[in-house]
């Protein structure tokens, strides 16, 4: 356990446990108490004073978790079953943390959606049983208070904050019907009457349902396991969004391509979406799912909102190069640009000001270690693994919401005594042919800026559509072949007047009376002026085209052959 900024020694009071089993571990929502499993025993300790309070003897637990009032610890361990097939003993266990007794045990063959959701004021608690939602209240496992039964309930997510609490549950589509996500107040269950709003849609294998903060609306992204247009290896993903009040609409996305994240704002009227083929773009929508702010396209996967809602992270992690933009949400103003290379974890501090990214096993089983980063692009501290040792997980102690308040956002870099974290990247190879020329763009994309960094223009920001595109270059060829037979007009009709306003004495212009030589000799005129133009071009300092400078080598043969047809006229 480490001091938090700006310290970041080892906290002494914790002795730390140095086992090769220790993999699980879990805070307190309020960061009182902290507890971990290190392969022999489940150990809870006070966080300040690092008194152990309670004690469990669970060697296999892998799966710790504390009940928002620090009532219950839920522990899972994975589900065995004897030699001779019969039922395994029961793997999820609820235990008093003050009394230390047992309150329930339950069979949970899975992993995924192990831990029973409770209010947040403990007074409902529900786990997904069968196809059915059971309800337990005030922490009475011993009787069901509630049950919501539909057909092959998938999922459930209970809404965060004061009662009333309300339930988001998923049923899948099956036989040619739509899925479904439905709101519902606890405990009004009364069949699809009794719902508060009602989302159905098709192409759905899996969904992910995000409640914000207030329990007003749902997010819901759907997602198929197959794309069958081929576009997409990642499936297909559509956003929905659902309010309480029975408003449900389709986030419309401006851009193709998988969604990688979804966040809601703090402040429960705004939420972030990253999306789109990459460069993925990102944009902030409102509560009528209209864009707010565009912030352009980049190398981006997710999103991170801080606890203040005042600032966002937008970051491209795990096959991304780990690049951060810490943007200002209320101005729309880019504050850094920090990167954090093999970064498989992201999370901010409850201060509103510090971050940490760290390199964790199993996902990459090398240079495991953490970063603590200020906002600013500052990197604070920096811990490495030793080679033969693995990090499993970090998290910061939680903090009550309104413990630290909200600051004004910095703009400047805060003093940091370690360097910068990223070296320079290396320069692209060069052939030797290339190395004393200006270096050429040639990137595959063009990345888009933010909607407030875009050149100014009268034209709209909506992108044209093909045929829109393709009548848009028709127009401008049909354009520029008008103006160049204007100049031609021109041309002829100044070298007319010339001739008009030549004094007598000067010889007038001869025609050999035969049409095509007159017409050759016209042509070779035309040619000859067109190269003392690139010259003149090459002169000023134009780089000219492979083809212009092969005209230019031309001219000898050209004059040559203008004065052979004057010649023979």
């Amino acid at each position: 356990m480490v001091n938090g900024p700006p310290s970041f020694t080892e906290n002494t009071a914790f002795q730390r446990d140095t086992g090769k089993n220790c993999k699980a571990v879990a805070f307190s929502k309020d960061g009182s108490l902290f507890a971990w499993c290190n392969g022999e025993k489940v150990n809870i300790v006070n966080v300040t004073s690092a008194e152990l309070l309670r004690s469990f003897d669970l060697p296999k637990a892998v799966c710790l978790e504390f009940s928002p009032k620090n009532n219950v610890l839920a522990t899972w361990q994975a589900y065995t079953t004897a030699k001779d097939g019969t039922a395994g003993v029961p793997n999820l266990q609820l235990h008093d943390v003050k009394t230390g007794k047992c309150l329930k045990s339950f069979i949970q063959k899975k992993m995924q959606n192990w831990c029973p959701c409770w209010a947040d004021d403990e007074s409902i608690c529900a786990r997904n049983v069968n196809n059915e939602v059971h309800f337990f209240e005030n922490n009475n496992f011993n009787t069901i208070a509630n049950k919501l039964h539909l057909q092959k309930v998938n999922d459930f997510v209970l809404s965060p904050g004061a009662q009333p609490t309300k339930v988001a549950v998923y049923v899948p589509g099956s036989k040619g019907a739509p899925s479904f996500v439905r709101l519902y107040q606890y405990p009004n269950f009364g069949g699809p009457q009794s719902a508060l709003a009602n989302k159905s849609f098709f192409k759905a294998d899996k969904v992910t349902m995000l409640w914000n903060k207030k329990a007003t609306a749902v997010l819901v992204i759907a997602s198929t396991e197959v794309d069958k247009t081929g576009a997409s290896y990642y499936g297909e993903q559509t956003l929905h969004y659902i309010a309480t009040n029975g408003e449900s609409a389709v986030v419309q996305l401006p851009k193709n391509g998988p969604i990688y994240d979804v966040v809601w704002s703090p402040n429960s009227v705004e939420f972030c979406a990253v999306y789109g083929f990459m460069p993925a773009k990102a944009t902030v929508f409102n509560l009528k799912c209209d864009p707010v702010f565009d912030f352009g396209t980049g190398p981006r996967n997710a999103a991170y909102y801080s606890p203040h809602g005042h600032i966002l992270v937008l970051a491209g992690f795990g096959n991304l190069r780990g690049q951060m933009e810490v943007w200002d949400v209320k101005n729309y103003k880019l504050i850094s640009k920090p990167v954090a290379s093999d970064s498989t974890y992201f999370a901010w501090c409850p201060d509103g000001e510090h971050i940490v990214t760290a390199t964790c096993a199993p996902r990459l089983r090398v240079s495991n270690g953490y970063k603590i980063w200020h906002y600013t692009g500052s990197l604070l501290h920096n811990y490495e693994v030793p080679s033969n040792e693995e990090m499993w997980q970090v998290s910061w102690q939680p903090f009550l919401d309104g413990v630290f308040p909200a600051k004004a956002v910095k703009y400047q870099a805060v003093p940091s005594e370690l360097p910068s974290a990223e070296p320079k990247p290396a320069q692209a190879y060069r052939p030797p042919a290339l190395r004393n020329k200006p270096v050429t763009s040639s990137k595959l994309h063009e990345d888009e800026p933010p909607q407030n960094m875009k050149p100014q223009s009268g034209s709209s920001d909506k992108p044209l559509s093909k045929t829109a595109l393709k009548n848009q270059r028709k127009h401008e060829a049909k354009k520029a072949a008008k103006q160049e037979a204007k100049a031609d007009a021109n041309q002829e009709s100044t070298q007319s007047s010339a001739s008009q306003n030549a004094p007598r004495s000067a010889v007038p212009a001869v025609t050999s009376g035969d049409p095509e030589v007159d017409k050759k000799i016209k042509n070779l005129k035309k040619k000859l002026k067109a190269i003392e133009q690139l010259k003149e071009q090459a002169a000023a300092g134009k780089q000219l085209e492979k083809n212009q400078l092969e005209k230019i080598q031309k001219e000898t043969a050209l004059l040559q052959e203008l004065e052979d047809l004057e010649l023979g006229l």
